[in-house]
């Protein structure tokens, strides 16, 4: 197949979902080509069957903001038509699903019938789709296309619960690949971070506040008051100044590391005992899984789709949003006892191995051979 990939080219969930399933379908020796106003992070590396084409957006007087959704529609016209491209695989609803359905209408003028797939991934629902602003577009867009996913179930009940959609929805959830992300012998790394073999714990976000990384300096604060311990803050984002601020005021600062935005986390997390995550809503918690399939288990809230991936009492823990004190508790009830963190360290990989991309690419193959079969009928 001949695969357009619409994503947002950051450190974010859903563009590092779509970049990695890109990847794996070029390795199947499908032609991939993503379409963006900036190369994906995770496209780190080419091969014959990737290609890049980048968004360029003019900058007109007359315009207070510039127009990405009409350059995108107009670029996605022009990709589908030269490279003949087989179907479009947009991430995020906004502005990605409504560019791809103008984009299929107007190609449909020109004798083009491109099928659309949509892959909802969480805030384009959970917080931008519910602005009254958008949910027109966002209603509408879901309902033009071809075929819809949703990363989890719980996303999913939320769609519906939140637009009124026509449209069946597949949940095929994230994935990690196990190539990449694998326990890696790093002991020289951990004794550099954790001299005297303290337990290392780790969080990766991109500091918004929904991910409420200050609940993750209170834990950690209120672990350090019963035992030593190091905590790594990986990732960047507005709310980082907050968190550095608040570790002073907690006096936690020799015991933090704030790395911001690292390529190799697979590297950081096979070194960590502990993995919290925070966050005030998930739809999959994708951090926490690439965490498991490093042997991480999971601190974590019961928000939207996190219990999906992470078990109670298996993978990890499982509180309430801002429950600092019961996250903190249950952190130490795995710190303190080595026998359950080996036998939790070995549920995490095998919860993660549920997600190996081994597993889920093929549904993703077989949504596209049926958005394809549709347009035929």
């Amino acid at each position: 197949m001949n695969i357009g990939i619409v994503c947002y080219p950051t450190f974010g969930g859903s563009g590092v979902v779509a970049t990695e399933l890109g990847k794996a379908l070029a390795r199947q020796n499908h032609k991939v080509h993503f379409i963006s106003y900036q190369q994906p992070a995770r496209l780190d590396f080419f091969s014959e069957n990737l290609f890049y084409h980048e968004v360029m957006i003019s900058k007109y007087p007359l315009f207070d903001f510039p127009p990405y959704e009409t350059a995108l529609t107009s670029k996605l016209v022009d990709v589908v038509q030269f490279e003949k491209l087989d179907l479009l695989h947009v991430h995020y609803a906004i502005p990605h699903a409504s560019a791809a359905v103008l984009a299929k209408q107007i190609l449909r003028q020109k004798g083009i019938n491109i099928p659309v797939i949509t892959t909802l991934h969480g805030t384009d629902i959970t917080l931008v789709g519910k602005d009254k602003t958008f949910e027109p577009v966002v209603t509408y867009s879901i309902n033009e296309s071809d075929i819809v996913t949703t990363v989890s179930q719980s996303l999913k009940e939320e769609t519906y619960e939140h637009f009124a959609i026509t449209k069946d929805i597949a949940v095929v959830p994230n994935f990690i690949d196990f190539e990449r992300f694998a326990k890696k012998k790093k002991d020289h790394f951990r004794k550099a971070i954790s001299p005297f073999d303290e337990p290392i714990i780790a969080h990766t976000s991109n500091f918004r506040k929904v991910k409420r990384v200050e609940d993750v300096m209170h834990i950690f604060g209120k672990i350090l008051e019963t035992r030593p311990a190091k905590l790594l803050m990986i990732g960047d984002g507005p709310e980082r100044a907050n968190a550095e601020q608040l570790s002073r005021e907690l006096n936690t600062c020799d015991h933090v590391r704030f790395l911001g935005k690292q390529e190799a986390i697979e590297e950081i997390l096979s070194v960590c005992d502990l993995f919290l995550l925070t966050s005030e809503n998930e739809s999959f918690g994708l951090a926490a899984l690439e965490a498991m399939a490093c042997e991480v288990p999971v601190i974590s809230t019961n928000a939207g789709g996190i219990p999906e991936v992470n078990i109670q009492g298996v993978t990890g823990f499982l509180r309430n949003v801002g429950d600092v004190e019961g996250m903190a508790e249950d952190a130490l009830k795995l710190l303190n006892d080595p026998a359950m963190l080996k036998q939790f360290k070995h549920n995490a990989l095998k919860q993660a191995r549920n997600f190996d991309i081994i597993n889920i690419l093929p549904q993703y193959i077989d949504l596209y051979n049926q958005a394809l079969e549709s347009i035929q009928i």
